[in-house]
């Protein structure tokens, strides 16, 4: 009877042990943990803030209005390169280089959209425009969806 209740006892254990150490790797199986998801939000929150700036910025660049268009970039949008950063930083590791990558050409659209304006380059301003929309977008198709609810 004793041997019987010791072996019962050790199964018992086992399957604690096993369910414990199963419930991590179910709560990741995204990869992206809870608190790195807290930071995504915060971080992907901040992103969209500045992508439904986008609007006042396509209105800026058909009005060529050369001064605005900069003070927008270096006002609302100068933290975007932040934002992706951290994110980038956040997301699972499978994710990191293409989201990187499409970080990388949004704020070099970005940066060229600026030095478009300084120069009142308009052809070259409004190509840096549909850059700078077209990498607002892809980049949000990277924000894991859960950093929206």
């Amino acid at each position: 009877m004793l041997k019987a209740l010791s072996r019962l006892a050790a199964f018992c254990l086992c399957v604690a042990l096993s369910l414990g150490l199963m419930a991590p790797a179910a709560a990741n199986a995204a990869g992206i943990s809870p608190d790195d998801l807290g930071v995504i939000r915060r971080q992907a929150a901040a992103f969209e803030d500045a992508k439904s700036r986008l609007p006042d910025l396509a209105r800026l660049v058909s009005e060529k209005d050369w001064v605005f268009t900069r003070n927008l970039l270096h006002g609302p949008m100068q933290e975007v390169s932040r934002e992706m950063l951290y994110i980038n930083q956040r997301l699972d590791k499978s994710d990191r280089k293409e989201a990187t990558k499409v970080a990388r050409s949004l704020k070099e659209a970005l940066a060229d959209l600026d030095e478009a304006a300084r120069l009142q380059d308009f052809s070259r301003l409004q190509k840096s425009y549909s850059a700078v929309a077209a990498g607002f977008d892809a980049y949000s198709d990277l924000i894991p969806a859960e950093a929206f609810n």
